[in-house]
């Protein structure tokens, strides 16, 4: 299993450190995400500031740009980094789409399968001349010339991620992408009787399995090394699992577990601004499920014990503090690879 790191210097001007330090204290990947900041642009700042580290999207947003747009990032970075790029897509929900980045929306599984094998298609175009043919329901490729083609590089098996939280898009995951990433709000039930079986069902549509693709997820943890620093981070990581399961989109999870009340109570205080009173719906009983919690030197075991055979990867839910010292989290990343599960 591999331990992975969250961007959390968007500021241009600091990302090469960021990226070099992260390589350095031994992390095998480096992912940004899409929420106040473009995540391709620092990531091509990541590509030639390392030389191990992989370097990936979880998630870029798949509907808010074109396959081609997305096809030409991702070759882009795919030969700065010399094939250490990974493209992670999502979709976003219905309102963000339509509301927030002002394009249409609509049977978002059918939509993401295509929009991949437009991606896919465009990539043979560059790599190997191949004729623009993808005619599909919702996309096409049907032009390309010498000026407009990139041409072919050293590394052009890009492989693709996929974000799904409810059935439906993770069986679509399974059909087309090389991995999956899983949100932050799971549980390892979920991951076992939810996630796996709808993406194992997906793969086997074109002769796989679950144990094919690569499995990340970034994980809630609760911990610190002083009584206040350890309540601030639980007192984080209640709100956000609380904000999370408000959205009537993740409902899936919270009904699993036979909290779908909670749920709807939770979405009912968002519609009324209550932010602050959320984090009380949260039950210790659901920081269990939802979370790690231990003291510092005990978290890469419990991520290795919990995580097994599980998930392929996973990373912490948020980045690598700036001020902490590095010879702890050598250590951390240390731990973690030599811990059993």
């Amino acid at each position: 299993m591999k331990l992975d790191a969250q961007m959390g210097e968007y500021d241009l001007s600091a990302v090469t450190g960021e990226a070099k330090r992260l390589e350095s204290l031994g992390f095998d990947a480096l992912w940004t995400f899409e929420t106040s900041h473009d995540p391709f642009i620092p990531l091509a700042f990541s590509a030639i500031a390392t030389t191990r580290m992989q370097i990936g999207t979880n998630i870029a947003v798949a509907f808010a740009r074109t396959p081609m747009a997305t096809a030409m990032a991702a070759w882009d970075l795919s030969r700065a980094s010399g094939g250490r790029f990974m493209l992670g897509l999502g979709t976003q929900v219905r309102g963000h789409i339509e509301r927030r980045f002002g394009v249409e929306w609509g049977r978002p599984a059918a939509r993401v399968r295509e929009y991949v094998g437009c991606v896919r298609a465009i990539w043979d175009t560059f790599q190997h001349d191949a004729k623009p043919e993808f005619e599909g329901e919702f996309y096409r490729f049907k032009l390309m010339n010498p000026f407009f083609n990139p041409g072919p590089i050293e590394t052009p098996d890009i492989r693709i991620f996929l974000a799904g939280v409810n059935p439906t898009l993770l069986r679509a995951a399974g059909e087309v992408s090389d991995g999956v990433h899983v949100h932050p709000f799971h549980s390892v039930r979920y991951l076992k009787e939810v996630m796996r079986p709808a993406v194992d069902e997906g793969a086997r549509t074109r002769g796989k399995t679950v144990k094919d693709l690569e499995l990340y997820a970034p994980i809630f943890v609760v911990t610190g090394t002083t009584p206040e620093e350890t309540a601030g981070r639980e007192q984080f990581v209640r709100q956000q699992i609380a904000m999370y399961a408000s959205t009537p989109n993740y409902r899936v999870i919270m009904d699993l577990h036979g909290w779908l009340p909670v749920a709807e109570k939770l979405s009912r205080m968002v519609r009324r601004g209550e932010w602050e009173q959320i984090s009380g719906q949260i039950t210790d009983e659901m920081m269990s499920e939802f979370a790690l919690a231990g003291p510092p030197e005990k978290i890469p075991g419990l991520l290795r014990a919990r995580y097994e055979g599980v998930l392929d990867r996973v990373s912490l839910y948020y980045p690598i503090p700036k001020d902490d010292p590095d010879e702890a989290w050598k250590g951390f990343v240390a731990d973690f690879h030599q811990a059993s599960g």
